[in-house]
């Protein structure tokens, strides 16, 4: 399964909740979005994972650290850390995994996605 479908209560979003198979966090990823959420003092917070236009391939990532899932949104809890993905996003990142490196070159959040088709040579676009 997927996604399930969480009901509302009073004024909480209506989001559902998947599992790893739509986004999974490497242990470095994990550890590091952790220790972000912490220093903005959003202990609880998540990861927001999405795919915007633009980039020299056509698409790219774009990630934010929030308080909580928004309405229609799926929720991961992946390597301590709870990440949510928009369902338009959510068909572009299905299968997708995040690492993290903290290298002098070539460092940074890294998104491995078997949608992509092709990637722009910098790494931060793709076309699906």
């Amino acid at each position: 399964m997927i996604a399930r479908t969480v009901q509302p209560q009073s004024a909480q979003p209506n989001f559902r909740v998947g599992d790893e198979r739509l986004v999974r966090l490497t242990a470095n990823a994990g550890k590091k979005v952790g220790s972000l959420l912490t220093k903005q003092g959003r202990p609880n917070g998540v990861l927001r994972v999405a795919v915007v236009g633009g980039g020299c391939s056509g698409l790219q990532y774009k990630m934010d650290l929030q308080d909580g899932p928004a309405n229609r949104d799926f929720l991961v809890e992946s390597a301590g850390v709870k990440v949510v993905v928009d369902p338009k996003s959510a068909l572009y990142v299905t299968g997708s995994e995040l690492d993290f490196s903290d290298a002098l070159t070539d460092g940074g959040f890294k998104v491995k996605n078997p949608n992509a088709a092709t990637s722009c040579s910098c790494g931060e676009s793709f076309s699906a």
